[in-house]
């Protein structure tokens, strides 16, 4: 939900404290309901690493990409443009199926079932071509995943991987990247004096993502929407 407070947060006040720190929030919420890795089967953390791969792998470039089609302003172009350009020339989607593969983590046909729902609510979300609310998106998951990162390299070291590249490089890259795409933000809302308040539920997105991220990392979830799918 929209804090009240955005009721005051508009383009004419372009402090965008407040919805930051409800994604804040929202991240340490999302954080806190992971169960310990320990605790967790090896099958279980498998499952975690294979849907995360599974949606990142494909996904995360092409999110990225609808950003910048959609947004405006020469600041967001720039941004969106330099985060792009890091993906493609340093090869994260690589970095990332190192990872799994080394967590012997590959996904397979029933890892892509689990989170097909949800990813292709997403897809569609996306697809609308919304420039401030695929900002806030995006800000939104740089953001999880730069703090998910310990996790997720605990969860490769406990399934015997000692590849940690992608999660050393995501868990320094991302907060910048966070920055940047809130800054982003903020330029978009101002140049197409869109006002972010609950009339326009700026968030649209990250719930739409939200509910696909809770479904990559609790397991219980993931199966019974693999079930759901294969009935």
């Amino acid at each position: 939900m929209i804090p009240e407070s955005f009721d005051l947060l508009t383009p004419n006040r372009s402090d965008i404290a407040p919805i930051q720190a409800h994604i804040e929030v929202t991240i340490d919420d999302l954080l806190a309901s992971l169960r310990r890795p320990e605790r967790l089967s090896p099958e279980e953390r498998r499952g975690i690493i294979a849907r995360y791969t599974s949606v990142l792998e494909g996904n995360f470039i092409y999110w990225m990409t609808s950003a910048y089609l959609s947004a405006r302003s020469t600041a967001a172009h720039a941004i969106i443009q330099d985060n792009l350009l890091e993906e493609v020339r340093d090869n994260h989607p690589g970095m990332m199926r190192k990872f799994a593969m080394a967590a012997d983590a590959f996904p397979t046909d029933s890892d892509a079932l689990a989170v097909h729902r949800n990813l292709h609510n997403v897809r569609l979300f996306v697809g609308r071509l919304s420039g401030v609310k695929i900002l806030l998106m995006m800000a939104f998951f740089e953001g999880f995943i730069s703090r998910f990162m310990p996790y997720l390299a605990e969860l490769g070291r406990r399934q015997g991987s000692a590849e940690q590249e992608y999660t050393e490089v995501h868990g320094v890259c991302d907060v910048a990247h966070t920055q940047g795409l809130f800054r982003a933000l903020e330029a978009e809302a101002a140049l197409m004096d869109y006002p972010l308040t609950p009339a326009t539920n700026p968030l649209e997105g990250v719930e739409v993502l939200l509910a696909l991220i809770q479904n990559i990392v609790h397991p219980r979830i993931a199966d019974q929407i693999h079930l759901q799918v294969n009935r």
